[in-house]
C-alpha cells in the first residue's frame, strides 16, 4: 500500500513538473535570453559611440561610467525599482515593493508579462534596458561631471524617473497603459525619459568651460565601430520585446534595420547639402536616430511606414542639432536631446499614424484611428514633462548637498586623470 502511494505521489509530481514545462516555450526562453545579451552589448557599445565623440582626455571616463551606470543600476533594479515598474500597482502610478530583492519572481511565467518564459527572464530582459536608459543622459555632460555624484544621481533617476515611467507605459495596470498609449520597446520610456533629463542636467550643470565647445573627436572609428555594435545590439532591443520567437518578431527586425538605414542617409544627404561632404559621424549619428525611432513603432509598423519614420527622424534631429549650436547656449555635448529626445518624440507620435493592426492589433491615424495619436500625443507631453521636471529638480536638490560638476582645473586636465588618475594612452 505504501508503495503504491509512493508512487502515486511520485506520478503526480512528475504530471505536475510536465503541465509546468508546457507552460515555458524553449524557443521563446531561447531568443529572449539571446536579446537581452544583445541589448547589454548596447551599453559598451554606446560608451565606444560617446567616447570616440569627446576629447581623449575623457575617453576612459565616458566608457567607464557606462560600465559603472549598468553595475550600479542591476543591483538597483534587483534590489526595488523592477518592483516599482513591473509589481503590482498602486492607482496606476507605481508598483508596490511586494517584488523588492526579487521576491517570488522565479523559474515560473508570469500570468502578465512573457507568460511563456521564466519570470525571472522577462526581469533580466527589462533590466538591459533599465541600465542602458540613464548611461544615454551622461552625453549632455560628458567631461564636467563629479563621479560621486553622477553615482547618485543614477540611483534617483533610475529610482524615481524611469521606475515610475516604465509602470506608467508597460505595466499593465499602468495609467498610460490603460488609457491605450503604446510603446513598444521604449521610444517613450527610454529615449523621450532620457532625452528630456539630458536637457534639463545640460541646463543645470551648465557649459564646458573654455574652448570646449571646439573639441574634436578623438576617434571616429570608435564611434563607427560603437554605431555598428548598437545597430546589432538594438536587433534584441526591439525585436526582443515580442518576448517570443515568432513573426512580430521577426517584422520589428526587419523595421528596424530599415528605419536605421533610412536616417542614416537622410542625415548624411543632408549634411552633404549643408556642408559639401557626406560625414561619417553624420552618418552614424542618424543610424542611431533612425533606430531611437522606430523603437516604439518597430512591433507596429510596416515596411514602408519604417522608411518614412527614419528618413524624416535623421532630417528633423539634424536640424534640430544644428538649431541647438546655432541659436541656443544650450551645452547638450553630444546632442542627446536631439538624438533621443527628438527622434524619440517623433518615433512616438509616429506610432500614432502608421500603426496597422494587421501587424499588431493597434491601428493608427491612417489606418482609420484618431485617437491613438491624441493617446500617443499625451503620453509624450507627460513623459517629457515629467523627465524634465523631475531630472531638473534632482540635479538642483543633488548640488545642494554635493558637487555635481568637477572643479575648471580637474575640467581641464579631463576626467580620466582627475577623477580616476589614468588616461586612455601613454
Amino acid at each position: 500500500m505504501k508503495k503504491t502511494l509512493l508512487l502515486i505521489l511520485v506520478l503526480a509530481l512528475s504530471l505536475a513538473g510536465t503541465a509546468n514545462a508546457q507552460e515555458l516555450n524553449a524557443g521563446d526562453i531561447a531568443w529572449v535570453s539571446a536579446s537581452s545579451a544583445m541589448i547589454m552589448l548596447m551599453t559598451p557599445a554606446l560608451g565606444f559611440f560617446y567616447a570616440g565623440l569627446v576629447h581623449r582626455k575623457n575617453l576612459v571616463s565616458t566608457l567607464f561610467q557606462c560600465l559603472a551606470i549598468f553595475a550600479i543600476v542591476s543591483l538597483v533594479w534587483a534590489l526595488w525599482a523592477y518592483s516599482i515598474a513591473f509589481g503590482p500597482s498602486i492607482k496606476g502610478i507605481f508598483g508596490d515593493l511586494s517584488w523588492a530583492g526579487l521576491k517570488t519572481v522565479a523559474f515560473e511565467p508570469s500570468k502578465t508579462y512573457g507568460t511563456t518564459i521564466p519570470h525571472l527572464l522577462f526581469f533580466f530582459f527589462q533590466l538591459k534596458f533599465a541600465a542602458i536608459t540613464p548611461a544615454l543622459i551622461i552625453g549632455a555632460f560628458v567631461g564636467r561631471i563629479n563621479f560621486k555624484s553622477l553615482i547618485i544621481f543614477i540611483i534617483l533617476w533610475a529610482t524615481l524617473i524611469y521606475a515610475p515611467i516604465a509602470h506608467w507605459v508597460w505595466n499593465a495596470d499602468g495609467w498610460l497603459f490603460n488609457l491605450g498609449a503604446v510603446d513598444f520597446a521604449g521610444g517613450t520610456v527610454v529615449h523621450i525619459a532620457a532625452g528630456l533629463s539630458a536637457l534639463a542636467a545640460a541646463l543645470v550643470i551648465g557649459k564646458r568651460n573654455g574652448n570646449g565647445h571646439e573639441d574634436k573627436p578623438n576617434s571616429i572609428p570608435f564611434v563607427i565601430l560603437g554605431t555598428a555594435l548598437l545597430w546589432f545590439g538594438w536587433f534584441g532591443f526591439n525585436a526582443g520585446s515580442s518576448l517570443a520567437a515568432n513573426g512580430l518578431a521577426v517584422s520589428a527586425l526587419v523595421v528596424t534595420n530599415l528605419a536605421a538605414a533610412a536616417a542614416a542617409l537622410s542625415w548624411m544627404a543632408v549634411d552633404w547639402i549643408k556642408k559639401g561632404k557626406p560625414s561619417a559621424i553624420g552618418f552614424c549619428i542618424g543610424a542611431v536616430c533612425g533606430l531611437v525611432a522606430i523603437t516604439p513603432a518597430s512591433g507596429f509598423v510596416g515596411p514602408m511606414s519604417s522608411i518614412i519614420i527614419g528618413f524624416v527622424a535623421g532630417i528633423i534631429s539634424n536640424f534640430i542639432s544644428s538649431f541647438r549650436v546655432t541659436r541656443t547656449r544650450i551645452d547638450d555635448t553630444l546632442d542627446v536631446f536631439a538624438c533621443h529626445g527628438v527622434s524619440g518624440i517623433w518615433g512616438a507620435l509616429a506610432t500614432g499614424l502608421f500603426a496597422n493592426a494587421a501587424i499588431n492589433k493597434v491601428n493608427g491615424l491612417f489606418f482609420g484611428n484618431p485617437m491613438q495619436f491624441v493617446y500617443q500625443l499625451i503620453a509624450v507631453v507627460v513623459v517629457a514633462a515629467y523627465a524634465f521636471i523631475g531630472s531638473y529638480i534632482l540635479l538642483k536638490a543633488l548640488s545642494l548637498i554635493n558637487n555635481i560638476r568637477v572643479s575648471p582645473e580637474e575640467e581641464e586636465k579631463g576626467l580620466d586623470h582627475s577623477q580616476h588618475g589614468e588616461e586612455a594612452y601613454s
